[in-house]
């Protein structure tokens, strides 16, 4: 992609291998296999370039039993048993159901639980086998997956808690030392959260839970903020601690395709600048984050999406094959290259219209437009980050940059540059649009428009020269 900025660039990110990262706040979908909608060996091969340690997995049961009291586990065994082996982290769903058993709910997006005697004893069976043989592989599980997809009045929230804590109960049991993800939301719906947790909680349950999984699919990836607000505080209030999870996160790459968000005319561009504000203002509000997906998948079956889904960072044909990688691929690449568990949120970062140099960590900016900022330091240099954008819209494919002046109290830059997170681009940032005033670090003319662009120290930003 052509620079944009009218700067020297000095460089560019240096990607970095999921196996140079210790810890980070991403996670990676690799979501549908269990019904062959995509095809890890066709991208497996650009999982650990990505710099992301865990994948999301479904479990599939109804491919894993296809009868009675038979588990062919093999397509699993394959897929954990690579992953490991590359270094990565499996974290594995319990979904979906299994139509051999009456009442024991569907293989699609949107069916019920298993709910039937019979059903919940096949299901338990399962869970059982699955947990018994990948403990000493997978730690991290998911309960089910969008419970109340498409307003589902089958799955009410008490049903969904009582499955949630029916299934942790058995995970906790083989593997004590489980991380085990609750609810998986679908949309957001306060009202499903609170009395779900209300369950939880009435049952003494919401021990058994590490953190929160939620899925919202805002056409403005930073249009959730308030819906997002109101879900800590039912969580808080009833599980203090537990950690929020947005586990899908996604935009498409072309208009009118399958699943959420259809109706834009998305492009690459776009959705590289959606996923990548979506991380960034994940990170900054201290929410772990799952990207969906890491390849196109081809739905098909009786499930509710019969279209291709174009969320995938690769591109992929008919056959799953991989044809290329998208920009939002590289995007993500650069996130990730930079935004590890070395760095810490500034957690007092916030505007002030009148900066002074007894204002700590607070920031200025020239403009009323809305534009996110959100500060990070090094643990160990404090070394500062500071990553700006516009918020207030859906990314569009062109990109309109405007010019404002941004001051940082206590930011104690050395050698700061520019980074343009969309392309990788690392720039010099001119002398006479940099300066510092007692404890307060100045600058000019900064570019900014509808994807994150990063103020940072120099020596935070692994970049290959020019």
């Amino acid at each position: 992609m052509k620079a944009i900025f009218p700067y020297r660039q000095m460089g560019k990110i240096a990607a970095r291998n999921a196996a140079e990262i210790k810890d980070s706040n991403w996670f990676l979908g690799c979501e549908t296999l269990d019904r062959d909608y995509a095809d890890y060996d066709q991208y497996k091969e650009y999982l650990c370039p990505l710099g992301i340690k865990t994948l999301r997995l479904q479990g599939g049961w109804a491919k894993t039993e296809k009868a009675r009291g038979i588990y062919d586990w093999q397509w699993l065994d394959h897929i954990i048993e690579d992953a490991v082996g590359r270094g990565l982290r499996p974290w594995l769903q319990t979904g979906y159901g299994n139509p051999i058993y009456p009442g024991a709910g569907g293989e699609n997006l949107g069916a019920g639980m298993p709910l039937s005697e019979a059903g919940l004893a096949a299901y338990e069976r399962w869970v059982e086998q699955m947990v018994a043989r990948y403990a000493d592989k997978v730690f991290e599980w998911e309960v089910w997956n969008e419970p109340n997809f498409g307003d589902n009045k089958v799955n009410t929230p008490e049903i969904t808690a009582d499955f949630n804590i029916r299934t942790a109960r058995i995970i906790k049991r083989i593997q004590p030392e489980a991380r085990i993800s609750a609810l998986a939301l679908g949309h957001m719906d306060i009202d499903y959260v609170e009395r779900f947790f209300r369950y939880l909680k009435g049952q003494n349950a919401c021990g058994l839970f590490h953190n929160v999984t939620y899925h919202d699919y805002a056409y403005n990836p930073d249009g959730n903020k308030l819906a997002v607000y109101k879900l800590r505080q039912v969580v808080e209030k009833y599980a203090p601690g537990l950690i929020l999870r947005q586990g899908e996160n996604g935009a498409p790459s072309e208009g009118n395709a399958g699943g959420a968000l259809a109706d834009y005319d998305w492009t690459e561009t776009s959705q590289a600048k959606w996923d990548v504000r979506r991380m960034l203002e994940n990170l900054g509000n201290d929410i772990q984050c799952s990207i969906f997906s890491i390849a196109e998948m081809q739905y098909k079956g009786n499930g509710p999406i019969q279209k291709k889904n174009v969320k995938g960072l690769l591109r992929t044909n008919a056959q799953n094959q991989v044809t290329g990688c998208k920009q939002a691929y590289y995007a993500v690449q650069n996130v990730t290259a930079v935004f590890d568990d070395s760095l810490e949120r500034i957690r007092n970062a916030s505007y002030t219209n009148n900066l002074t140099e007894d204002d700590g960590n607070r920031y200025w900016i020239s403009t009323d437009r809305s534009i996110a900022v959100y500060g990070y330091q090094h643990k160990e240099s404090k070394k500062r980050i500071y990553t700006i954008w516009r918020d207030d819209s859906i990314p569009e494919d062109e990109s309109k940059v405007t010019f404002s002046d941004f001051a940082f109290g206590k930011s104690g830059f050395e050698d700061p540059v520019l980074v343009d997170v969309l392309t990788g681009g690392v720039y010099e940032i001119p002398a006479d649009q940099k300066g510092r005033e007692g404890t307060i670090d100045r600058f000019r003319k900064i570019p900014v428009y509808d994807s994150p662009v990063l103020i940072a120290e120099r020596s935070l930003i692994p970049c290959s020269m020019l």
